[in-house]
């Protein structure tokens, strides 16, 4: 291999280009190549290489390659068993990781019942590809059954959810009536959760983050909660365990993805934020705006408040918001479509009468305000000297709108976000989509 060459796949695609046994890893400036001609190419391969320039990159020091990317080699004729391969050790991590996860749903009473609810946000239904480009979540909420059987946290987050009022701060502000504190009588929900965010640049070709653009991250976390609720309030505490970079494997999952739907790669997952293993404790509380009152049948309007709290070495932040509905028979439970850290569809709180019909229609619409004071997709992990090259905008807003759907025990949702920058000099508007699937057990 000689200096300059680049590394293909079987498919013909050349991701990394080496310099004297190196990859590239400093930024570089593309500039307009018109006259530039290589002296001379010397390769194993000259019968199949056009030496017309096609890119002029200079580093940051004084020194100028012209590159020839070999796009005219036509890819190998190979079948799917590459394409299955990957899909096969995909579907077994992600089996492994399902069955930690949910392996103990089987003690559960066998007539608990509960919501699996399974969530993807998008940047494709904006149609763009870039920054918060994707996010899935897969998660498992039961009704008055414990899923996890760690006594000492699951106690805790039971009183930080304010279910027997021992903390006179979560009593304070846990929205709940006082006698349902004082006679136990709060409902309590518990989940799991596995969730997946990406966030990519907007050139998809460079090796390394461009100039002024997101840097390449991942990350992957596992969460416990409690849910302490009565016809009033809805308290959740969620303790997330999580890893950035490599481990994340958001790489993999958006070249399978990617290659599924024939759509070009990324380039540059070599230059995400490290590997490194996050802690984070979120506090969410959702309450019933009164004046509102939905009626079982017909047409009516709901709403609620909500506000969040999280500290972690993943993200810290604090967000206000408001989150309603119009539509016929609304379903009695509240079911948000977005990627949240609390993100469930709860039974409606106490006192609600669930509708004899067994479809429901209805829109849906909110807005947030987001104080962010650390993101290690954008500050870098905490314990790493690693420098993304972004800055962070510290308050973010949302505006987000769509639709719900629900047939019997079966509930879909599409809610479109519109989002402010979140990071200094973004070039483009964040915008995304968000699909949700509940089956109610």
């Amino acid at each position: 291999m000689s200096a300059g060459d680049e590394v293909c796949s079987l498919k013909g695609v050349c991701d990394y280009a080496y310099y004297d046994g190196q990859t590239l890893t400093r930024l570089v400036t593309r500039i307009g190549y018109s006259g530039v001609f290589p002296d001379e190419v010397s390769t194993p391969w000259n019968d199949f290489i056009d030496t017309t320039t096609v890119q002029v990159s200079v580093r940051q020091f004084a020194a100028a390659m012209a590159l020839n990317s070999w796009r005219n080699v036509p890819p190998l004729d190979i079948d799917n068993d590459v394409i299955k391969m990957a899909a096969g050790q995909l579907a077994r991590k992600s089996c492994l990781v399902l069955i930690l996860c949910f392996g103990t749903l089987g003690s559960a009473q066998e007539d608990a019942g509960g919501y699996l609810t399974s969530y993807l946000d998008n940047d494709l239904f904006g149609g763009a590809d870039r920054d918060y480009t994707n996010g899935v979540r897969l998660s498992w909420i039961s009704e008055g059954e414990p899923l996890f059987n760690l006594m000492p946290v699951r106690k805790q987050l039971e009183k930080l959810a304010g279910a027997d009022g021992d903390y006179r701060l979560v009593r304070a502000v846990s929205g709940f009536d006082k006698d349902h504190i004082e006679d136990q009588s709060l409902e309590l929900n518990y989940g799991l959760s596995l969730t997946q965010l990406m966030f990519t640049p907007n050139d998809f070709s460079s090796p390394t983050q461009p100039p002024g653009e997101r840097r390449y991250a991942g990350w992957l976390g596992l969460g416990f909660s409690v849910h302490a609720l009565d016809d009033r309030a809805v308290n959740s505490v969620e303790l997330i365990f999580g890893t950035t970079g490599p481990r994340s494997h958001a790489k993999e999952t958006q070249n399978f993805v990617h290659d599924l739907r024939n759509i070009d790669r990324f380039r540059g997952w070599r230059d995400q934020i490290p590997n490194e293993f996050t802690v984070d404790l979120s506090f969410a509380q959702k309450r019933r705006i009164r004046f509102l009152d939905r009626r079982a049948e017909g047409f009516s309007v709901d709403g609620f408040t909500e506000w969040t709290a999280r500290l972690g070495t993943f993200r810290t932040l604090a967000q206000v918001g408001g989150f309603f509905r119009a539509g016929f028979n609304l379903p009695a439970d509240f079911s948000d479509p977005r990627i949240t850290a609390t993100a469930y569809s709860h039974k409606f709180f106490g006192d609600a009468v669930e509708s004899s019909r067994p479809w429901s229609a209805y829109a849906l619409f909110g807005l947030g305000l987001t104080g962010i004071a650390y993101d290690a997709t954008l500050d870098g992990p905490l314990f790493s000297n690693f420098d993304t090259g972004n800055e962070r905008e510290p308050w973010v807003t949302d505006l987000f709108a769509g639709f719900g759907l629900r047939w019997k025990s079966i509930e879909f949702s599409y809610v479109h976000t519109w989002r402010s920058d979140t990071y200094v000099n973004q070039r483009y508007n964040p915008n995304f989509g968000s699909v949700a699937l509940r089956l109610r057990l």
